[in-house]
């Protein structure tokens, strides 16, 4: 097990993408905090049904004082914080339009949960694994950073705060032996993909792999980046898209 007895936390675990995450980290012997807004209790029990440890607590990414909160009581419970995946964003429910018609309040809450959350999810670890001088952070960013979306302007813009982020973080802990990357998934096929288009419509013909992406197609780069293989590499945006967008 390439994380056996190492701390993780993951937000937004209570589904789609970050249940995955969740499930992939303890497969490979991680223990790990579900931490989600919801309830992420279903994702504990079905992570301690095969035989993993698991911690489910609510967050809101959004507020300073309930991240602080919960990194304390990881720590706590599990006496160290090596891993975290920032992976709660606003993404499902979100309507296209032109960037001219995006509501304000909308915009600030993609902003406040897609970007701040993740900061202050960071800074909330930070001190435990700056004690400790090993942490491993990754950001969920998209494929659109590269490729722009029409009339997703708020999401976009989101994804790529997620990457400068990614990039200021690593200048900033590299010296406490904290690596921080980025994941930028490609279109994924998860119920939140499927509450915005068909995905069944999903135009494979400028992919490679010629397929959707499905999320257990992340989670192997997220194990990567969560263990010692990746120790000497941080800063970097790994896109998992088949192919579609190359850099």
């Amino acid at each position: 097990m390439r994380l056996k007895d190492k701390v993780a936390v993951v937000t937004g675990a209570a589904g789609g993408l970050g249940r995955m995450f969740a499930l992939s980290l303890a497969g490979e012997g991680a223990h790990v905090a579900v931490v989600d807004v919801y309830d992420a209790t279903p994702v504990q029990k079905e992570i301690e049904a095969r035989g993993g440890k698991a911690l489910a607590l609510a967050g809101n990414v959004t507020d300073p004082v309930s991240m602080n909160s919960m990194a304390a009581e990881v720590k706590k419970q599990f006496g160290r914080i090596d891993i975290l995946i920032n992976n709660a964003a606003i993404y499902a429910g979100l309507k296209r339009g032109s960037f001219m018609e995006i509501d304000l309040d909308e915009w600030d809450r993609v902003m406040a949960v897609n970007v701040k959350g993740a900061f202050l999810a960071v800074r909330a670890v930070y001190p435990y694994m700056k004690a400790q001088r090993h942490g491993k952070i990754i950001n969920i960013a998209s494929e659109v950073f590269f490729t722009g979306s029409h009339g997703f302007a708020h999401y976009v813009t989101s994804k790529g705060g997620i990457i400068g982020l990614t990039r200021a973080l690593a200048i900033e802990t590299g010296s406490d032996n904290i690596c921080v990357n980025a994941i930028a998934p490609g279109f994924t096929d998860t119920e939140a993909s499927r509450g915005i288009a068909d995905v069944h419509r999903y135009d494979t013909a400028k992919t490679p792999l010629q397929r959707l992406c499905q999320p257990e197609d992340l989670t192997g780069t997220a194990i990567f980046l969560a263990s010692s293989d990746s120790d000497f590499i941080t800063g970097q945006a790994i896109v998992v898209d088949g192919g579609r967008v190359m850099h």
